[in-house]
């Protein structure tokens, strides 16, 4: 059984990832593993790759899932193709600044105190039709769980970031899961990715942003299919070629 490894998006606690890691448990085609990073303004993607590469899996084969904030995150130990990586995936995310007023956002923002966004345009943003209570209560967990300060120092961290190049050395099988009603990162981000990988697979589903909390058994069954069609194929070809 291949372990999913699950890095989860801007606040780091993974508690949008645990119906989904739930539904992994009960399928039992994957063994999840969420890894989590602490309430740390002072973590950035450097450091926070430090934490993730020491959590990774060992001496097994795993898939490794970057959501959102940790795609870039993802994409930079993908690219140094770590012992027992199978496959990277991209989770409505991007390989570069998703937006392109970020950086002057950020910037504008920086000497100014933290403030967190305000509930009702998260949840509208996030969750969008698939709004509900069960949802809703997941975000205040979150929002009380980790600071405006360190929200605000992964925001700028995604401002500056660019992973093409690492993104083009990637050796494993990529999938790109894209929502199409995803309202925090553009379909430009998205495009971008498939336009330097044209031979990345991809699915687009009917969802939101917070795709595997609100569509989790179409996420799971494309994320399958991808394994089957890429991933399992790909190992037994390397396997016959070795003989």
């Amino acid at each position: 059984m291949l372990t999913l490894v699950l890095l989860p998006g801007l606040d780091g606690t993974g508690i949008f990832f645990e119906d989904f890691a739930a539904l992994l448990e009960v399928d039992a085609t994957f063994k999840p593993l969420v890894i989590t990073y602490p309430d740390d303004p002072a973590l950035g993607y450097s450091e926070l790759e430090t934490l993730v590469r020491a959590a990774l899996p060992k001496d097994e084969r795993f898939i490794l899932l970057g959501e959102s904030f940790a795609g870039p995150l993802a994409t930079i130990i993908a690219a140094s193709n770590p012992p027992g990586l199978a496959a990277l995936i991209l989770c409505v995310t991007f390989a570069r600044n998703p937006h392109p007023l970020l950086p002057l956002a950020t910037a504008v923002l920086k000497p100014l105190p933290a403030f967190r966004v305000p509930f009702f345009i998260q949840h509208r943003n996030l969750f969008r039709r698939f709004d509900s209570p069960p949802l809703r209560a997941k975000l205040r967990k979150i929002r009380s769980s980790v600071s405006s300060k360190t929200l605000k120092t992964r925001l700028e961290c995604v401002a500056r970031v660019d992973v093409t190049g690492q993104l083009r050395t990637v050796k494993v099988p990529i999938l790109d899961l894209r929502a199409d009603d995803d309202r925090v990162v553009s379909r430009a981000s998205g495009d971008y990715i498939r336009n330097i990988l044209p031979g990345v697979a991809t699915a687009d589903l009917e969802a939101p942003h917070v795709m595997l909390q609100t569509v989790p058994h179409q996420a799971l069954a494309a994320i399958k299919y991808f394994v089957r069609e890429h991933v399992q194929q790909n190992a037994s070809a390397k396997f016959d070629a070795a003989q």
